[in-house]
């Protein structure tokens, strides 16, 4: 018997009909959405947001199914860029060098994303705690670096939407909003096809440190009774009533500034300052000028700027603790609940992500995984009464800087989340140090972009847009079908093909 081959004629036509009939109606049923609207392909949204921060600066590239903008979880990070040198506060006496020097990142984002959407990207920068001390100190020379960075970024094909300050409680909600956005506890897409909310109890808390400003923020189980500390937000259809608080001058940078400063002034007469939380046997001179170059560090009623001192680790951990605390006041007064320095703060509650600071001071000395608070306590007790001879032998890679100041900020760390935000063995626990979660930095860029681009409704979606499942039921039925009827007409047209090979013998 010859091979079957398809032949001119009534079975090969009808065939060929019913086959068309059915591959066009099932790919339309595919195709068709929620609505009955022919699906095209989701075209990817960018988005891009500078972090200028007080020690340094980042750009955060991020995209998105353009169709899905008021989905969840649904942002991912692309790429991020750190700028080169300090963060645009510190070119206070040179504007242009600020705008010059996110010149790099930009040209990196350009060939990230499509030249066609480039001019679709809207572009925002936000500036922290180092550009709110330069407005307190010069309003005038933060308004040039503005003007500056505004003027370069412009000369990309960019949707730039302005530049600003932010303010500390902006800082920590957009915090809150980020890892809670990423953690789809804010409202998550369930597998029936609905959006459903979490429990509000399970919106976790934030703690960020920065260099100059640190944030708390959390949903307290109590109601908060310092408006100042208050924040009302409406994220798909659910209000939430926040605490949060930013203290200037107690960044990481800032605050071992501070540490420096009450050495010396315990002693002004002398020109030697012993730092019990550096190394022993480190040394290194430094001038008055350099030690009292900030807003944030009280000055000496005679200062002499040019007068050189000369600073001398003495690896003393528990000097070192002590030296800490007194730049706290940790006492809250009567019948009231604080933080530190008389500022309000209901007691800690829920769990908490750490990150920015809080996570990279703690990760040089593996201490951001699981273990026990005296577990903590012992690693840092060890490294801190280390020479520097030994230190420099153990981290030959890590930077000189870094490596001088690992003790000092880990022990700032512990104090600020124990003293100073009243975490305990207890609660110890309850803070998860990360850096990212679902691949995306954890800080305050996501939310605030989010915000901006309106991307969180006020109010719950109502339609997840794809394609409803009883849809795609139908769709695969349709399907089966179709191969169902093709075999049986080739069956049909290979058997009447045969038969009429008999008829003619």
């Amino acid at each position: 018997m010859r091979p079957c081959r398809a032949v001119p004629g009534r079975w090969g036509s009808a065939a060929a009909l019913v086959v068309l009939a059915v591959l066009v109606a099932a790919v339309f049923l595919l195709v068709l959405g929620p609505d009955g609207d022919a699906a095209l392909p989701a075209r990817t949204q960018y988005g891009m947001v500078f972090d200028a921060g007080s020690t340094h600066t980042a750009l955060y590239i991020y995209q998105w199914p353009a169709n899905k903008e008021n989905g969840t979880g649904i942002v991912s990070q692309v790429e991020t860029c750190t700028v080169n040198g300090s963060g645009i506060s510190s070119y206070a006496d040179d504007p242009a060098g600020a705008g010059a020097s996110l010149k790099p990142c930009l040209d990196k984002a350009m060939t990230i994303i499509p030249a066609e959407q480039q001019r679709d990207t809207p572009v925002y920068l936000g500036a922290t705690a180092g550009m709110r001390l330069l407005r307190e100190q010069n309003s005038t020379k933060a308004e040039q670096v503005f003007a500056e960075v505004t003027k370069a970024i412009r000369e990309y094909p960019v949707d730039f939407r302005g530049a600003q300050i932010l303010t500390g409680n902006d800082e920590g909600t957009f915090g809150w909003i980020t890892v809670n956005y990423l953690l789809e506890t804010l409202i998550k897409h369930s597998f029936t096809g609905k959006w459903i909310h979490p429990p509000v109890e399970d919106t976790v808390g934030a703690l960020d440190l920065g260099g100059a400003s640190t944030q708390i923020t959390f949903l307290p189980g109590t109601t908060i009774d310092d408006s100042n500390t208050r924040a009302l937000l409406r994220l798909y259809g659910t209000n939430y009533s926040i605490y949060t608080h930013s203290y200037l001058c107690y960044g990481q940078t800032q605050a071992l500034k501070r540490l420096m400063a009450s050495l010396h002034q315990g002693n002004l007469s002398s020109q030697h300052i012993s730092h019990p939380c550096y190394p022993r046997g480190y040394q290194e001179n430094i001038t008055m000028a350099e030690l009292y170059n900030s807003p944030c560090v009280p000055t000496p009623s005679t200062p002499s700027p040019a007068q050189v001192l000369m600073v001398t680790g003495t690896g003393d951990p528990a000097a070192c603790s002590a030296a800490m605390q007194k730049l706290f006041n940790f006492s809250c007064g009567t019948n009231r609940t604080c933080g530190f320095n008389g500022v309000y703060q209901p007691p800690v509650r829920g769990q908490f992500f750490a990150f920015s600071g809080f996570y990279y001071s703690l990760h040089f000395l593996n201490l951001t995984g699981e273990q026990s608070l005296s577990s903590g306590n012992d690693t840092l007790w060890k490294f801190c009464t280390s020479n520097w001879k030994k230190l420099q032998k153990e981290f030959p890679t890590a930077n000189r800087t870094h490596l001088r100041d690992s003790c000092a900020a880990s022990s700032y760390t512990l104090t600020l989340l124990l003293q100073g935000y009243k975490f305990n063995q207890k609660t110890w626990h309850n803070i998860h140090f990360c850096q990212q979660v679902s691949n995306v930095d954890v800080g305050w860029t996501l939310g605030y972009m989010l915000n901006l681009t309106n991307m969180i409704p006020p109010e719950i979606p109502q339609n997840v847009i794809g394609l409803p499942r009883s849809n795609w039921i139908v769709a695969t039925v349709l399907l089966a079908i179709m191969l169902v009827l093709t075999f049986c007409l080739l069956v049909a047209m290979c058997y009447q093909k045969n038969y009429s090979g008999y008829e003619s013998l």
